[in-house]
């Protein structure tokens, strides 16, 4: 039987004693009993406007490292408008979901990641919108360099992970476990839940310790 995890969402902090939580979660439990699913966690957005994006979603962040953590891939929730109301925050969360190997079910909406053109469209907006921001922050770091150099007479690029205080024995932890055969996803997923920071602040991700490891020769 398949594993998911089930993520519910109100959006007023007066809605959350109310019947909205109930009627998602039972129609979550009736999809996945007619699927056979096994739901194995559920995860509560308390009061949480559907416009916001990633960043401001805490039991949506919960989720995302449990879905890193444990081996359970699929969430359903009860329609996507409970996922996020606006358009593109639904697109960027579905993107970076279907980016990671995800897979997201609606009880309402069975077609909710087909390639409809709408969507399609949207993507690519996105795509491209992604590949522009890189380009132009290329340009600016290389711009700000250029200053640099010339008001110094030299320019130090960014430093590798593992010089600054603090970084080594995270660094070699990393290269421990890469060593021991641990994925890098599950790597990320350890260090996230014992709240190991990283340089930023945020939350570790496979594609960055594999950054890390790749610019300290371990892959």
């Amino acid at each position: 039987m398949k594993k998911c995890f089930v993520y519910l969402r109100v959006s007023g902090q007066g809605q959350i004693s109310g019947d909205g939580f109930t009627r998602q979660l039972e129609a979550c439990r009736k999809y996945a009993a007619a699927h056979e699913m096994k739901i194995v966690k559920v995860f509560r957005e308390e009061g949480v406007s559907g416009t916001k994006d990633l960043e401001n979603r805490p039991a949506l962040q919960e989720l995302l490292i449990a879905l890193h953590s444990n081996g359970t891939r699929t969430v359903v929730i009860e329609r996507l408008d409970r996922l996020a109301r606006d358009l593109m925050v639904q697109e960027t969360i579905i993107g970076d979901l279907r980016k990671q190997g995800f897979e997201l079910l609606s009880a309402a909406e069975p077609d909710l990641c087909s390639d409809d053109p709408s969507r399609k469209l949207m993507r690519q907006i996105f795509g491209a919108i992604a590949e522009y921001d890189k380009a132009m922050v290329v340009l600016k770091l290389r711009g700000a360099r250029q200053r640099q150099k010339a008001k110094t007479g030299s320019c130090e690029g960014r430093k590798p992970y593992g010089f600054h205080e603090g970084e080594q024995p995270i660094l070699e932890r990393m290269k421990a476990l890469r060593g021991s055969g641990m994925a890098v996803d599950t790597i990320a997923a350890t260090f996230n839940a014992e709240r190991t920071a990283t340089r930023s602040g945020g939350h570790w991700y496979g594609a960055t310790v594999n950054k890390i490891l790749k610019a300290n020769a371990v892959v």
